[in-house]
């Protein structure tokens, strides 16, 4: 395979292992013609500084404090940043990058998501940037689907797959 993998690749590598993703809340609703849709399990906001210096060995990442959801399972969000973390975990193989996009309903609501680049042979339960442009704020459900993951295939599987400090996180 080379390119952008489509619903039957994705549906086919759901069932290897380990699985390309798994732990979906509902494959029905999250699996799309060219992707996954991946949903919220937590949602944190960010309570200190952070640094990004030359060498990774200094790196400080901002501390976040969870946010509780209501007895419903929803959240009210003001404008501002968020961490959140999906339900999902991923394993890429060494022969394939995930990028991933918000839904249009988010945008359509002043909400985006921004994302990293899931390199080949990472494995873990990322986490993303939500952000909330919208002046009037955000109603955001548990489990509600908020990105689009994509994967594509690489011309050549990498000699070593991803190494950094992310490897297995939230899992």
């Amino acid at each position: 395979m080379f390119g952008v993998l489509s619903r039957e690749d994705i549906l086919s590598l759901l069932g290897a292992h380990p699985p390309l993703v798994h732990n979906l809340h509902d494959i029905g609703q999250q699996l799309q013609p060219n992707g996954i849709d991946l949903t919220v399990r937590e949602l944190f906001v960010f309570s200190s500084r952070g640094s990004m210096p030359v060498d990774n060995h200094e790196r400080v990442l901002s501390d976040a404090s969870p946010l509780p959801f209501d007895p419903d399972g929803g959240i009210d969000l003001s404008p501002g940043c968020y961490l959140v973390t999906y339900n999902e975990v991923m394993h890429l193989p060494r022969n394939m990058v995930a990028l991933a996009l918000p839904r249009s309903s988010l945008l359509r609501c002043g909400v985006s998501v921004h994302t990293a680049v899931w390199d080949a042979g990472y494995s873990g339960r990322s986490q993303s940037l939500m952000v909330v442009y919208n002046p009037g704020g955000f109603h955001l459900s548990k489990d509600a689907r908020i990105v689009q993951l994509i994967f594509l295939c690489l011309s050549h599987e990498v000699a070593e797959g991803y190494q950094g400090s992310f490897q297995g996180e939230n899992i």
